[in-house]
């Protein structure tokens, strides 16, 4: 018998929905092929999605979080990067990594140059002739510039953050044009790696660099730029496309945009319902490693699992309303962000990058608005980050 496809977002027919499949009463826990030809056990429900994600004894990140939607990628090789370690080795390049991007005291010398990059991009925005395109005038160009100057990637070299994040996120890529499209931006990390060990700088590449001189295990050349890649890919495109779909929603819905405007403090909250509410992916792909069960299915060792971080967050087990954008509610523990071991390493720097933007339109552009019928919007096709291709506005 042939089984059911992996219910996939749809938001030319249904903007800021899952499909439908997902969120009716009945399993939760139902076997699907997805569309690199895996089956894969599809989980939808918040705490079904929790325990997966939160639990990398049971279910390993071995065969990569995407290969049920990226054709590049073989969840049988043996893992070559950060994102498919599990346990000790995978805590220690965290360790490693995540303060230069999360800690407190960083996130606060950060924020400054957030501000700043945000500020200039809506000083040229309202320069513009109108409609102007949101997407890729404003919302890359803000994620582009904050993630390549922790880094210290000069403009210059900002085109291979492009380059590598259309090819790593899109569908149909075949396994020579991904690496093909990520040699130029490795070859370039290789050589910056090198010149900050000689000459070390104040960017997070040589605050990692410091830092693993005083433990026992250093990062190696290769985790150092497997890491510093990874963060600029997903900070480059990710981030930006929550900014737009973000920006959809709250411009779409009656009462939100103007909750904002009354009250820009309110974008931290905003912040968190946005991520809640709509998720920017495709699901995440996880292996069981042993025979266990999952909302009462048993579930095979070896069994893939695709966990809908969207359909989970609208699950009234989390809010009574979980289908209902409210940006004043008090946020409560979503999984826009992931859960457990591999939950996003620079979600803090995207929380800062989310509420400045949303607070300084709201108080620079308040009479902001859609140039298009909501239904004139070219979205994103064939890639695992979803949202507006492009997003035409206009202000007053």
């Amino acid at each position: 018998m042939s089984l059911p496809a992996l219910p996939l977002p749809r938001e030319w027919e249904l903007p800021f929905d899952p499909p439908p499949s997902l969120t009716r009463p009945g399993s939760h826990v139902v076997k699907v092929a997805c569309p690199t030809g895996l089956t894969a056990w599809l989980v939808s429900d918040y705490a079904g999605v929790r325990e997966v994600l939160g639990d990398g004894r049971r279910f390993s990140a071995r065969p990569g979080q995407a290969s049920h939607m990226l054709t590049a990628f073989d969840p049988t090789s043996e893992p070559d990067g950060f994102t498919r370690m599990d346990g000790p080795e995978h805590v220690r390049i965290r360790r490693n990594f995540a303060p230069q991007v999360s800690h407190a005291r960083r996130l606060a010398e950060l924020k400054p140059l957030v501000e700043d990059i945000t500020d200039r991009a809506i000083t040229r925005m309202l320069a513009s002739p109108q409609p102007f395109p949101l997407h890729t005038a404003f919302s890359t160009a803000i994620t582009t510039e904050v993630i390549a100057e922790l880094i210290g990637v000069p403009p210059a070299q900002r085109h291979l953050l492009r380059d590598a994040a259309g090819a790593l996120f899109t569908t149909t890529t075949t396994a020579a044009a991904l690496q093909e499209a990520l040699e130029p931006l490795f070859r370039y990390l290789y050589q910056a790696v090198a010149s900050r060990r000689a000459a070390p700088g104040d960017d997070v590449l040589s605050r990692m660099i410091r830092q693993g001189e005083t433990s026992d295990r250093p990062l190696t050349d290769a985790e150092l730029v497997d890491m510093n890649a990874a963060l600029l890919i997903a900070g480059f495109d990710t981030t930006a496309s929550m900014i737009t779909f973000g920006l959809v929603a709250l411009l779409n819905t009656p009462g939100e945009w103007d909750k904002l405007v009354a009250d820009p403090a309110v974008a931290v909250r905003a912040t968190e319902e946005l991520v809640r509410y709509l998720g920017v992916g495709t699901g995440l792909m996880r292996q069981a490693t042993e025979d266990t069960k999952l909302g009462g299915q048993e579930i095979r060792a070896g069994d893939y699992v695709v966990v809908s971080v969207q359909a989970g967050n609208r699950d009234a087990a989390l809010h009574p309303d979980a289908t209902v954008l409210d940006i004043a509610r008090k946020p409560g523990p979503h999984i826009g962000f992931g859960h457990g071991a591999h939950a996003c390493v620079g979600q803090q720097v995207a929380r800062m990058e989310l509420n400045t933007v949303l607070a300084a339109l709201a108080t620079r552009v308040p009479t902001l608005r859609l140039a298009v019928g909501i239904e004139e919007i070219e979205w994103k096709r064939d890639t695992v980050v979803r949202g507006p291709a492009e997003l035409p506005v206009a202000w007053s």
